[in-house]
């Protein structure tokens, strides 16, 4: 009977540079890692690109994770998360952004969202352009704020109110197509 090694144990033999180890760490978190990056990326192959960025990053620092600051689960996926950003931002230098001025942001009806399953409201995210996915998602879900989705993303406070607004408007009409659809 095998058991199981602990996430103790598959630290200490990725500190050793221990493949075996690494493969069982990287099995263990695969599925919650992947979850994250299919939120911020607009498919499959990016997220799976920006988990193994994560992972790789995750390997090579491993001797700086100390349990004292917090469960591995956070800080890998604290790093992962940054992957994920940091793929979203060599994607999208080409995008063109503005900032947003004034305040007329685009509302949710939240009857429409309410009939909508989470798979299809992920899907809709993940059609939105890559960084104003990740701005969305940096703060409707992770809770960020303004200020701080703009230093993650090396964008200006009013660029990340920008694609905030835009996602939501974005995501307004694509929700009203649906509804459309279902009305058919």
């Amino acid at each position: 009977m095998t058991t199981t090694p602990s996430d103790t144990d598959l630290l200490r033999g990725c500190r050793k540079g221990d493949r075996k180890a690494q493969e069982l760490l990287y099995r263990n978190y695969y599925r919650s890692m992947m979850a994250l990056c299919l939120r911020y990326c607009g498919n499959d192959e990016d997220a799976m690109e920006a988990l193994n960025n994560g992972f790789l990053k995750v390997f090579r620092n491993v001797a700086r994770y100390d349990a004292a600051q917090g469960s591995l689960y956070t800080w890998m996926r604290t790093i992962v998360l940054n992957a994920c950003l940091d793929y979203i931002k060599s994607r999208s230098r080409n995008e063109p952004t503005r900032e947003l001025t004034d305040t007329m942001e685009a509302d949710l009806p939240a009857e429409a969202v309410s009939r909508l399953q989470a798979a299809e409201l992920l899907a809709l995210v993940r059609a939105l352009p890559p960084a104003t996915a990740a701005v969305f998602n940096l703060y409707a879900i992770e809770g960020y704020n303004h200020r701080e989705i703009g230093t993650l993303l090396g964008i200006s406070e009013g660029t990340s109110k920008w694609h905030l607004s835009t996602a939501r408007k974005q995501l307004q009409q694509m929700i009203h197509q649906q509804n459309l659809k279902c009305h058919e």
